[in-house]
C-alpha cells in the first residue's frame, strides 16, 4: 500500500517577494512586479524586461566563505530551504535524517559565470576559479542543502528544463511513496537572467518585448500575449509521509496525491498542437491520485504567455475534463511574476498548496481578452475567487523544452 505524502513546510522567494506569505499575498492581489531592464547591455536586445530579485534585500545568512562556491541560484534555493525547514520545524527535535532526503534542481548554469571564466582562461590557466566546477554542476543546489542539514536520504537533482520544479517534486514524492525516505527537502532555484540568456531566448522569439508597459507584459491567456518574461528565485517544499508527521504533531498544509509524466516526442521547443503530452500528463497525475476527474475543480496552468502554448495547453484541458471544463478554474501567477524557467512548477505548486489549504483561487494578472480555447473554462482573472468545495484537488502542470511534462495532484489534507 502506497504511503500518504502531507506538505509540512514551504519557503518562497520571487520577484513578487521574499517569503511564502508575502509571495501569495501578492499574488492574490493580482499585481505584476515585472520591470524594465535599465543595462544599456540590453539596449540591442529585443525584449528588455524581467520580472528580477533587485530591490529586494536577501538575507544574509549564508558566510562568504560558502557563498564563492555556490551559483546564485543555489544561494537562492538554501534561502528558501530555510525558509520552508523553520516553518515545518523538520529539525526542531531529534529525527532520522539517514531517511530524509533532498530533490531539488536546477534548469540553466549561470551562463555570465561561464562567460566570466572563460574570458580569465583567455588570461591565464590560473586565473580559473576552482570554484568554477561546483558553481556549474547542476546537482549542488541539492548537495549543498544535504551537507547543510545533514540529510543522507536520497540526494536527488533534476534539470528537465521548465518542468524541474515539478519533476523535483514529483520524484521526492515517490521516493516517500515507495519507503525510501520519511521526508523529502524538494524545489528548484533559477537565477539566469543575463544579455546572453535574454538574447538567445529572443533569438527563439519566446520572450515578450512589450518594453513600454512591463507591468502588462506577462498575460497568460490573453489574446495580446506576445511572449513569456524571464524571471528568477526559488521554492522548496517539505514533503513528509503522514504518520512520520502525525507523529510530531507537525501543521500540514496539504497533500500530493497524484503525479504524472509524458514526452511529446515532437520538437524542440513547441509542444504539438492537439496537446497529447501535456493530456497525458495530467491524465496519469489523476489516475495516480486514484480519484475522477471530476473532481478536480482547479488547475494551476503551466500557462507562461506564448500565443502557442497557452493555447495548447488550453485544449489539452479541454480534452481531458470534456463536459468537465465548465466547472473547472484555470489561471496561472505567471502574469505576476514572470516565468521562473526550471523554478516555475515548484513555485507555482506553493501557490497550489496555498489555494487549497485556504480555500482561495489565485488570479492571472493582466488577463483581460481570454482567448477563445479559454472560453469552456471559468479563467479567473482580476480578482481572486473563493473555492468552496469541502474536499479541494487541483492540479499544477509543468512543460519544458524537449518535450517534457510533468503533472502535480493536490489537495486540502482531511484526515
Amino acid at each position: 500500500m502506497k504511503k500518504r505524502v502531507v506538505i509540512t513546510g514551504m519557503g518562497a522567494i520571487c520577484s513578487a517577494g521574499l517569503g511564502k506569505t508575502t509571495c501569495w499575498n501578492n499574488v492574490l492581489l493580482g499585481k505584476s512586479f515585472v520591470r524594465k531592464l535599465d543595462s544599456d547591455l540590453y539596449k540591442n536586445i529585443p525584449s528588455k524586461i524581467a520580472a528580477t530579485l533587485d530591490g529586494l534585500s536577501l538575507p544574509d545568512t549564508i558566510p562568504k566563505s560558502k557563498l564563492r562556491s555556490m551559483a546564485p541560484s543555489t544561494r537562492l534555493a538554501l534561502l528558501a530551504a530555510q525558509e520552508a525547514i523553520n516553518d515545518s520545524k523538520l529539525f526542531d527535535q531529534s529525527v532520522d535524517r539517514e531517511n530524509i532526503g533532498v530533490s531539488v534542481g536546477i534548469g540553466m548554469v549561470d551562463l555570465e559565470d561561464v562567460c566570466r571564466t572563460a574570458k580569465a582562461l583567455e588570461s591565464s590557466y590560473s586565473r580559473v576559479s576552482p570554484y568554477f566546477v561546483p558553481r556549474i554542476l547542476i546537482n549542488m543546489a541539492a548537495g549543498h542543502i544535504s551537507m547543510e542539514y545533514g540529510c543522507q536520504g536520497p540526494n536527488h537533482a533534476v534539470s528537465t528544463a521548465c518542468a524541474t520544479g515539478a519533476h523535483a517534486i514529483g520524484d521526492g514524492f515517490r521516493f516517500i511513496q515507495h519507503g525510501q525516505a520519511v521526508a523529502m527537502i524538494c524545489g528548484a532555484a533559477e537565477s539566469c537572467i543575463s544579455p546572453l540568456s535574454m538574447a538567445a531566448f529572443c533569438r527563439l522569439r519566446a520572450l515578450s518585448t512589450q518594453n513600454d508597459t512591463p507591468e502588462s507584459a506577462s498575460r497568460p491567456f490573453d489574446n495580446s500575449r506576445d511572449g513569456f518574461v524571464m524571471g528568477e528565485g526559488s521554492a522548496i517544499l517539505i514533503l513528509e509521509e503522514l504518520q512520520h508527521a502525525l507523529g510530531r504533531n507537525a501543521q500540514i498544509y496539504g497533500e500530493i496525491v497524484g503525479y504524472g509524466m509524458s514526452g511529446d516526442a515532437a520538437h524542440l521547443t513547441s509542444p504539438p498542437v492537439d496537446g497529447q503530452g501535456a493530456y497525458l500528463a495530467m491524465d496519469r497525475a489523476v489516475r495516480d491520485a486514484n480519484i475522477d476527474k471530476t473532481q478536480i475543480t482547479y488547475v494551476n496552468a503551466h500557462a507562461t504567455s506564448t500565443p502557442v502554448g497557452d493555447s495548447i495547453e488550453l485544449t489539452a484541458i479541454n480534452r481531458l475534463f470534456g463536459e468537465h471544463s465548465k466547472n473547472i478554474h484555470v489561471s496561472s501567477t505567471k502574469g505576476a511574476h514572470g516565468h521562473l524557467l526550471g523554478s516555475a512548477g515548484n513555485l507555482e505548486s506553493v501557490f497550489t498548496v496555498m489555494a487549497c489549504d485556504e480555500g482561495v483561487i489565485p488570479p492571472t494578472a493582466n488577463l483581460i481578452n481570454i482567448c477563445k480555447e479559454a472560453e469552456r473554462l471559468i479563467c479567473v482573472s482580476e480578482n481572486s475567487v473563493n473555492w468552496r468545495e469541502e474536499k479541494r484537488y487541483a492540479l499544477k502542470n509543468a512543460f519544458g523544452f524537449g518535450g517534457t511534462n510533468a503533472s502535480l495532484c493536490f489537495s486540502n489534507y482531511v484526515l
